[in-house]
């Protein structure tokens, strides 16, 4: 589906326009309580419903990207996404808004949807006499959400300045679109899309049938959790801590930017520290951020816990999403993972309201941080078990051996039977041979069991 050629820059172009609209959240759900006539709670249920929408296209195009190809659901994607979020950018009429929201949430899904299936194929080993990208998904990743992350401070920035105005995070969605569309040119049509893409037919089975819904229901939960604080963190700020809005603004635009740096560090280790430890303690810490902001009641204690949640966020978020390509080099599982993250997205700003008018910020926050602990387990085990051991350079070695590559150089061995650097270790199968008892002759029995088991064959002949 995707030439091993093209370069990675329109997929993080979608990337980015796919992601925005949950980077923006908190400023989307706060100006439609306080532009229109809606409460908290129906605010978030539209803020819910643009994210289910995102989430419904991504269940639906899992299995038919490979036949469709790139740049027809990409451009179809971003004009849904400009029609949609710039028309309820424009309106003050609710209907009329709801649908705008629903209708750019399903555009900002299909473009997530090609994104996804994108990266995920970056991971494919090339072919034989044709040349790789050169960057592997957790890469392509990584950036994608740096670029999500600068777009969006700088939203979270100017936005303040230039009014109350319901409709200027929706449109600030939509030019983005409008912006990414001309890129979808260097991405492959459905010429490109054949089945034997990647050594690989339209009907292989998917991979990973237990891994993938383990890590998939635990990445719903995961996103659950932090949606739900996220998208009630504008009036936590604001009620609870007694921020204004343009200094909320601040702290929104430095929390994302200290998210940068987050994910510049993820970049930076790459797969070094493996998948496990990153999943498996950034949620336990972030479980912790969640739980301080919640219960801040001062504009340094919630700047503190926004800092340092968004820092790590991003960085458990890479990791979750290139733990999602390995599993299915056609990027099946990515997609699917990542609409079952858009499920829990979604469920966010509505679950986060409820429990907040009915329990209170502070409780809130310690079910979400619970919540965090328990998908910590499941998710760590599924890196455990799909992630392998790494094999860095100078690690190419058995116990008591030669490195691969010094015996391949020295024996003349094809380059093909030596691992890549950084490539995933091969498991170890145990082979058990039923192999007929050797006789031994009676010469050897007199010598006692030891010596005669020492040497079996020993004189034979």
């Amino acid at each position: 589906m995707f030439a091993p050629r093209t370069a990675p820059w329109p997929l993080v172009a979608l990337f980015t326009a796919g992601y925005l609209p949950p980077y923006l959240l908190p400023t989307t759900v706060g100006r439609l309580d306080t532009g229109l006539p809606l409460t908290a709670t129906q605010a978030g249920a539209v803020g819910s419903a643009l994210l289910l929408s995102s989430a419904t296209a991504g269940f639906l195009l899992a299995s038919r990207m490979q036949r469709l190809g790139a740049r027809t659901p990409a451009r179809f994607g971003l004009a849904l996404a400009f029609l949609g979020y710039g028309a309820a950018s424009l309106t003050t009429a609710v209907p009329a808004v709801v649908a705008g929201a629903v209708l750019g949430g399903l555009g900002s899904g299909t473009a997530m949807t090609v994104a996804a299936t994108g990266i995920a194929a970056m991971g494919v080993p090339p072919r034989e006499g044709v040349r790789a990208w050169g960057r592997d998904p957790h890469q392509a990743s990584t950036l994608g959400l740096l670029t999500v992350s600068a777009l969006a401070g700088a939203v979270y920035l100017t936005v303040p300045h230039l009014g109350r105005a319901h409709g200027l995070p929706l449109a600030a969605i939509a030019l983005t679109a409008l912006v990414v569309w001309p890129l979808t040119g260097r991405l492959p049509g459905r010429e490109a899309a054949s089945p034997a893409a990647h050594g690989t037919g339209t009907t292989s089975p998917l991979p990973g049938r237990r891994s993938g819904p383990v890590l998939a229901a635990a990445v719903l939960c995961w996103s659950l959790a932090q949606n739900s604080l996220w998208g009630v963190s504008g009036r936590i700020g604001l009620t609870q801590a007694g921020l204004g809005d343009a200094t909320l603004g601040v702290v929104f635009a430095v929390a994302l930017g200290a998210g940068l740096l987050g994910v510049l560090a993820a970049g930076a280790l790459g797969p070094r520290l493996g998948r496990a430890m990153p999943v498996g303690a950034g949620t336990v810490v972030i479980a912790g951020c969640i739980a301080l902001t919640a219960s801040a009641t001062t504009p340094t204690t919630f700047a503190a816990g926004e800092i340092a949640w968004n820092t790590l966020y991003p960085v458990v978020l890479s990791y979750l999403i290139g733990l999602a390509a390995s599993l299915d080099p056609r990027g099946r599982w990515a997609v699917l993972v990542g609409s079952a993250s858009s499920l829990g997205t979604a469920a966010g700003p509505l679950t986060g309201s409820v429990l907040s008018a009915q329990a209170g910020y502070p409780v809130m926050g310690l079910v979400l941080a619970a919540l965090l602990l328990v998908v910590a387990a499941p998710m760590t085990a599924v890196a455990l078990h799909t992630g392998g051991r790494p094999l860095l350079p100078g690690a190419i070695r058995r116990r008591g051996g030669t490195p691969a590559a010094l015996v391949a150089a020295a024996t003349g061995t094809p380059s093909g039977a030596v691992p890549e650097v950084g490539a995933p270790e091969q498991p170890v199968v145990e082979i058990t041979v039923d192999a007929p008892a050797v006789p031994v002759r009676g010469a050897y029995d007199t010598a006692g069991p030891r010596q005669a088991a020492a040497a079996p064959g020993a004189g034979a002949g």
